[in-house]
């Protein structure tokens, strides 16, 4: 359908594109680009605001979309294929906490081909700008190299291709991945990962992995039909809840166990100790109501607030 006369886009294109946003979880994207932010505030003041810098990460923030576009795209062409987001958003009311109009495929709204194709033309997109990237980049050292190519094949494969989450892999992957769109960038710009870098981008890390091992702990009864492999199903009830509770000791470990040897500033904790509490209680809520979609969504709210925190200690300890 052509555009209005008053230069609006039409009916038809406004659709397409929410569509597609809801298909790729545009909040979620917009929640792993912080990682951008995380990074930025981490480098020193005289490289902050240089031009080099801003292409960089422009660059890579491109690129991140692209993946992370695909990550969403082709996880749900799987669960639309395998029948697992059917059993998942289909039963009961519990859609409310995750709106089942997050799912396009599933309403609809979108056919199977178009979003396969649309996947596949996100990995090919992040592929060019990560690779303009890297040619870009003042320290393209091969470590920082390594880990963008193991972002890059692991995350797009999370539910597709080698399908790492059915194969036991989903909770490592769910952790690692978010912290290497943190290093990744970082070690473009510098070449180094100091100890306060690495616990934030750690931090971030596990605020993505206390968001996803609720939704598995929801998902055990579709993830069990198609064999996806998470701790959620191949645990008992009672194992999964000393598994989340060891992730969220784990957490607060690597908040506070750096602070106590030395390894970052002493009083890191102490901005970070909102993020503690939000851990602390999205457990503990869990643990008294059952509720994984509950803790799920104090697990974003957790997980927004650790941004915060984070980008406050690197600007109190890199400067503005």
């Amino acid at each position: 359908m052509a555009a209005s006369s008053t230069g609006t886009a039409s009916p038809g294109l406004r659709t397409t594109f929410v569509n597609y946003a809801r298909l790729v979880k545009y909040q979620f994207v917009l929640d792993f680009c912080l990682a951008l932010i995380v990074a930025w505030t981490a480098l020193d003041a005289g490289a902050k605001y240089s031009g080099e810098t801003f292409l960089v990460l422009l660059t890579f923030i491109l690129g991140q979309i692209g993946v992370l576009s695909a990550v969403m795209s082709l996880d749900d062409v799987t669960g639309i294929r395998d029948g697992s987001d059917s059993a998942n958003y289909l039963h009961g009311d519990q859609t409310r906490l995750r709106p089942l109009s997050r799912k396009p495929l599933l309403t609809g709204a979108l056919s199977v081909s178009h979003a396969a194709r649309f996947g596949y033309l996100s990995i090919a997109w992040g592929v060019v700008w990560w690779t303009v990237t890297v040619f870009l980049a003042p320290h393209a050292a091969l470590w920082t190299i390594l880990v963008t190519v193991l972002l890059l094949t692991a995350s797009v494969q999370y539910s597709w291709g080698l399908k790492l989450s059915y194969r036991g892999f989903g909770e490592i992957l769910l952790l690692l991945c978010p912290a290497a769109f943190v290093v990744a960038p970082y070690g473009f710009l510098t070449g180094t990962l100091p100890p306060v870098v690495a616990v934030a981008a750690l931090v971030f890390g596990f605020g993505q992995l206390m968001i996803g091992a609720y939704s598995n702990t929801n998902d055990i009864e579709g993830d069990a039909a198609v064999g996806r492999r998470t701790v959620a199903v191949v645990t008992s009830p009672r194992g999964n809840r000393v598994f989340l509770g060891c992730a969220t000791a784990a957490n607060l470990l690597v908040i506070l166990v750096p602070a106590v040897a030395g390894w970052v500033p002493w009083w890191l904790p102490v901005v970070l100790a909102p993020v503690m509490v939000l851990r602390v209680r999205q457990y503990g809520s869990f643990l008294q109501n059952g509720n994984a979609l509950l803790a799920r969504s104090r697990g974003v709210v957790a997980f927004r607030t650790t941004v915060v925190c984070v980008i406050v200690a690197n600007l109190i300890h890199f400067g503005l």
